[in-house]
């Protein structure tokens, strides 16, 4: 079987030098991977035949395919991808004016083990290679006209980044590099439920990724029962792991919040949380709960979400209340790839 060349990129350069190719080969495959959007070796046309040939025998361009792909009339589109094993991701793309956001998986399936989310009901298989998550971002990329180019990057599909921290931090640097995506790392974003020691050794890389961690609950009692990992880590300890990547990275925190209708959406809560975000330099992102079918969770009602908006504000908490897009194509982590599972 051939070795995807997305995840000898690195090696590129040994491989052309024994082919008695100069060094500038390298860049120009480089540029058909991810500026050319080339689907095959044969259209790279400025390499010799026979440069093109060695590639073709020694490497495959792609090694996932699209198993499904839905579009949602808001311009959202969400791909099922088979991987080479068999097993199946999720990645989303975005419009958003002229924004082209990306949502992309790390992990096939999920160890956290969110109660409401549906990446992780069928547990976990593995982690994604570094080239099977940068074949999500060029699947994601094809999908736009040749004048459009990805805008914004958010690791927040199937699986705890986090927990695959070297395979998605190559991936995030070949996406961010100039001769990669070119996606400024301003306009990344890692998203997770928070494991301090992770978050800890992200920040000694020097990233300047940001940081979005899925709080869901002001305090621990009821963080340790819609994730349960919480018990293990506590919200306290996250959020000084989270202040330490402030302070080395300088990049905005994010944190997330799922709106469960009359479970984590109440008055109480919102004071709550006022009072644990209160001092710190971040905003917080409230995400109207995206029902999975099978689970009990629901959207709070537009009443009890204003009330939840109301207090935060009052409090001076920048808080923004994110749109959904793509519920009609079943646009939440895992729940395409389980509708899948579940005909097989």
């Amino acid at each position: 079987m051939r070795t995807p060349i997305i995840d000898q990129l690195d090696e590129l350069s040994n491989w052309v030098r024994q082919q008695g190719q100069p060094a500038f080969r390298v860049r120009q495959i480089i540029k058909w991977i991810f500026e050319n959007r080339a689907q095959s070796f044969e259209e790279m046309t400025d390499l010799p035949q026979s440069l093109r040939t060695a590639l073709a025998e020694q490497y495959s361009l792609f090694s996932v395919r699209i198993e499904k792909h839905d579009q949602a009339q808001d311009g959202t589109e969400k791909l099922l991808v088979q991987l080479p094993d068999g097993g199946l991701v999720e990645c989303v793309l975005l419009r958003d004016g002229d924004r082209r956001s990306i949502c992309v998986s790390s992990q096939v399936g999920c160890a956290m083990g969110c109660v409401f989310c549906a990446s992780g009901l069928d547990g976990i298989m593995r982690n994604l290679t570094t080239g099977e998550i940068l074949e999500q971002m060029l699947c994601l990329q094809r999908l736009l006209p040749a004048d459009e180019r990805l805008s914004h990057i958010v690791m927040m599909g199937m699986g705890e980044p986090l927990a695959n921290l070297d395979n998605v931090v190559l991936a995030l640097h070949w996406a961010s590099a100039e001769n990669g995506l070119g996606i400024s790392p301003r306009r990344i974003t890692i998203s997770t439920v928070g494991l301090p020691p992770a978050i800890e050794k992200l920040a000694e890389t020097d990233s300047r990724f940001h940081l979005a961690i899925s709080l869901h609950a002001p305090n621990d009692d009821l963080r340790n029962e819609l994730v349960p990992v919480n018990r293990n880590i506590g919200i306290q300890p996250l959020l000084q792991a989270a202040d330490h990547y402030f302070d080395v990275s300088g990049r905005k925190l994010t944190f997330e919040y799922v709106l469960l209708a009359d479970i984590n959406d109440q008055p109480e809560h919102a004071h709550e949380l006022a009072s644990i975000l209160q001092g710190r330099t971040a905003i917080l992102n409230v995400i109207p709960y995206n029902p999975v079918q099978g689970l009990p969770y629901r959207t709070p009602s537009s009443q009890a979400i204003a009330q939840f908006r109301e207090i935060l504000q009052s409090a001076n908490i920048v808080v923004k209340f994110r749109q959904r897009k793509g519920d009609k194509i079943n646009a939440a982590c895992g729940q395409l790839r389980r509708q899948k599972v579940q005909q097989l």
